[in-house]
């Protein structure tokens, strides 16, 4: 964690809108106040400047802050809001007339002070996180002159975010870096509001060698990693998935979830006070946190005047000593089966380490992989520094702390080609009914080790109620749930390896009934959903050449729209969604040579 990142404030709310815990920093808001008088004085002397009172020492009460907060939640239309500039809807000073999709996760509010005549005061950048059903905000410590340009950004009379254009939010954003960890505070404190706060994975192999996991863009890992410590620990949140079961996940709402675990405010003030004291983050690692409360340091902890330790290890390994690492991959990729449109296939991944290694040594990591890869993306763990870069020179150095932890984590090419191809068809047939047809191949090209050991298509329905279906997979079992049809094609205990299978599935679907309700016009921003005569929808029946066209275009019109982050579910039926994994070695091309 970079020493300059330093958090102001944070604040958890529920699903009211009530702060139900807050945290603010007086040593960090002393450097803020110091900022803004420094800036202050000195536009004083400069021509007059409508923004000059946009940069203020003010921070809200829990009240000021959580009626802000509604309030720009009725005007941005969501929690996250838009993130684009949405006609009739987006007013100047917001943040989608900023029109860039980063303003639904780093916010701004607009505090109207009660104490101090009602003035408007700008609280700009917050983190906003959403776990469980709690909504995280986190502000964390920047130049009072982003501030200003920020505000000016939600003037601009033009639409648009040009990256690397002077004044735009990305070059407002690059020299922002206390945000970074402002986002790590925010998922921190997330991850143990829900009790997911389980290690990374490091499998151990039988064979020398060092394997890699792949997971698809709804799964998980499920295998059991190693968890023991230095100093065993008991840790006092269980795990939100158990331990051992991959578990299919689902696309992120833009809602809270009900129903979560009540909130543990003395267990979060423990982990704030020791994790960041003073608001500047040490080490955000739970696990670690909870040791030190728990077990203390004994006289045989201590380490020699000579040595640092860094907060990341608070106990030396003593043992058999071993490093272990993993890399795990998660393929994200649309394929549209049309010349028109070019299928997209990029590779996110991580590579996950465990060190038992005695004292406090450094580890010089090479890294063959990351030129074949094609890495776009790359960032460390702060415990990392990369010495070493070059076309033939790739290594990374770091002192590892305790227990498992992500090293790196980067953004690549697929290697290979999708490990699943083909096309999915579905040709509505009447309002009620619609025929579908997969044909789909899976793992061609790949070979051993690679070993696919689950894969499920799901045809989602958001908007109509599945009654029935009728068709027999060529390959596999089917499952019907309220709103979509999942075909099993590998089942999870089995597998394929060293060879590709072709799969096919037709069938029709029927749906519930389902009434017209004229709807007003959409505030969505992507075209008006008006009322129509009847008689026009008649004579365009009789006009209309092709059923099926009909048919699209009136359930497009009249059924509603889908949550935003779910864009390809934006009008009646657009695509399926495939979830597998693959286990065997990774599909970038990024590699760990167990014998450097």
């Amino acid at each position: 964690m970079p020493s300059s990142c330093s958090i102001r404030a944070l604040w958890i709310l529920n699903s009211l809108d009530a702060v139900v815990l807050s945290r603010k920093f007086p040593v960090v808001e002393k450097q803020w106040r110091a900022a803004c008088k420094t800036m202050n004085d000195n536009s004083n002397n400069t021509e007059e400047d409508p923004l000059k009172h946009t940069v203020s020492p003010f921070l809200p009460n829990d009240a000021e802050l959580s009626s802000a907060f509604a309030e720009r939640k009725k005007r941005e239309g969501s929690l996250r809001g838009y993130g684009i500039r949405v006609n009739n809807q987006s007013v100047k000073g917001s943040d989608s007339w900023v029109d860039d999709p980063i303003t639904r996760h780093i916010i701004s509010i607009n505090v109207e002070s009660k104490v101090e005549g009602g003035e408007n005061h700008l609280l700009w950048p917050l983190i906003l996180h959403l776990r469980g059903s709690y909504v995280i905000l986190v502000l964390p410590l920047v130049e009072p002159v982003h501030l200003k340009a920020y505000a000016k950004l939600c003037r601009k009379s033009d639409c648009g975010n040009a990256v690397g254009v002077d004044a735009s939010l990305s070059s407002i954003l690059l020299d922002t870096p206390s945000i970074t960890g402002a986002f790590m505070v925010a998922h921190a404190i997330g991850d143990i509001i829900v009790g997911d706060v389980v290690d990374p994975e490091v499998v151990v192999n039988a064979a020398p060698s060092v394997g890699g996991l792949l997971d698809s863009l709804t799964g998980s890992i499920g295998i059991t990693g190693i968890s023991s410590r230095a100093k065993p620990v008991a840790a006092p949140v269980a795990s939100a998935t158990p331990s051992g079961a991959a578990s299919i996940g689902t696309l992120t709402a833009d809602t809270p979830k009900l129903g979560s675990r009540p909130l543990d405010k003395d267990t979060l003030r423990n982990f704030i006070s020791s994790a960041m004291p003073f608001g500047t983050p040490l080490d955000l690692n739970y696990s670690n946190i909870f040791a030190i409360k728990a077990n203390g340091f004994s006289s045989s902890d201590l380490l020699p005047a000579d040595f640092k330790q860094p907060a990341w290890k608070p106990y030396l390994f003593k043992g058999k000593q071993r490093i272990l690492f993993t890399i795990n991959e998660t393929i994200h990729a649309a394929l549209y089966d049309r010349e028109e449109i070019s299928d997209t296939i990029s590779v996110s991944g991580q590579i996950n380490c465990r060190a038992e290694l005695e004292g406090l040594p450094d580890v010089s990591l090479p890294l063959p992989g990351l030129n074949k890869a094609h890495v776009e993306v790359l960032s460390f763990h702060p415990c990392a520094q990369v010495p070493e870069h070059g076309a033939d020179k790739q290594a990374v150095m770091f002192s590892p702390p305790l227990g498992n932890f992500v090293l790196v984590h980067y953004q690549a090419n697929c290697g290979l080609g999708p490990p699943i191809k083909g096309f999915y068809q579905l040709s509505m047939v009447s309002e009620d009914e619609g025929a579908f047809l997969f044909k789909l191949h899976l793992m061609e090209g790949y070979k051993a080790p690679l070993t696919m050991e689950f894969c499920t298509v799901t045809m989602p329905f958001p908007g109509r109620r599945v009654v029935s279906f009728d068709g027999t997979p060529s390959v596999g079992a089917v499952l019907t749930t309220e709103h979509s049809i999942e075909w099993k094609i590998i089942p999870i205990g089995r597998s394929l390896s060293g060879k590709s299978i072709e799969a096919t599935f037709p069938g029709t679907v029927r749906f519930a009934p389902w009434q017209i309700q004229r709807l007003p016009s959409s505030n969505s921003g992507f075209g008006k959903m008006g009322d129509e005569d009847s008689d026009v929808e008649i004579e365009s029946t009789n006009n209309m050449a092709n059923v099926e066209e009909f048919l699209m275009e009136k359930m497009s019109k009249y059924l509603p729209s889908v949550d935003l982050e779910e864009p390809f579910c934006w009008q009646a039926y657009k695509y399926a969604k495939v979830s597998f994994r693959i286990a065997g070695a990774s599909l970038s091309g990024m590699s760990v040579d167990p014998k450097s």
